[in-house]
């Protein structure tokens, strides 16, 4: 190969200077005004995995999947819509539906890396705890994002003595 020419084009990489353009099939009006509705539609509405956590000493939890989760909403509205839909869901144990729940903690956010508890993470309660005037959006919630759904008073318990029972 000539000296002057670029290693990628060497290998056989084709460059502008080739004289080549990417040529873009030709979408119909009505066909890309549905797909940027959908592009729009899927950046508003996310998967969100609310752990339902019955018993921090236990290990007692149990994962329910929300798909098309408004992030704009609020952290209560949220509480709210979970809790009635918790109480209806014919797959959880009657403990799981009748427990007082109250707050919500983010345990994981997609593409971040996990905590070592096995059930919440103790620790940065005053970034990862959800403020029920916010947004989830606000508070940090995007696609993907793992909560956990408890009691606070539970929770405080666990945390000032974090003992397993097995």
């Amino acid at each position: 190969a000539p000296a002057s020419e670029s290693a990628e084009a060497r290998e056989g990489h084709v460059t502008p200077s080739d004289g080549v353009r990417a040529v873009e099939p030709e979408v119909p009006r009505a066909e890309r005004s549905r797909c940027l509705q959908l592009i729009h539609m899927s950046s508003e509405n996310s998967t969100i995995t609310v752990r339902l956590v019955r018993s921090f000493e236990h290990r007692n939890f149990r994962p329910v999947v929300y798909h098309g989760v408004n992030l704009d909403q609020t952290v209560k509205q949220f509480i709210t819509f979970v809790r009635n839909d918790v109480s209806l869901r014919t797959g959880l144990p009657p403990p799981f539906k009748k427990y007082k729940y109250d707050t919500m903690k983010i345990i994981h956010q997609a593409h971040g890396s996990k905590t070592n508890e096995l059930v919440v993470s103790l620790e940065d309660d005053d970034k990862l705890i959800l403020k029920e005037d916010s947004t989830l959006k606000a508070a940090g919630v995007a696609n993907e994002t793992e909560l956990a759904f408890f009691c606070e008073e539970d929770y405080r318990n666990y945390k000032a003595n974090p003992v397993s029972a097995w």
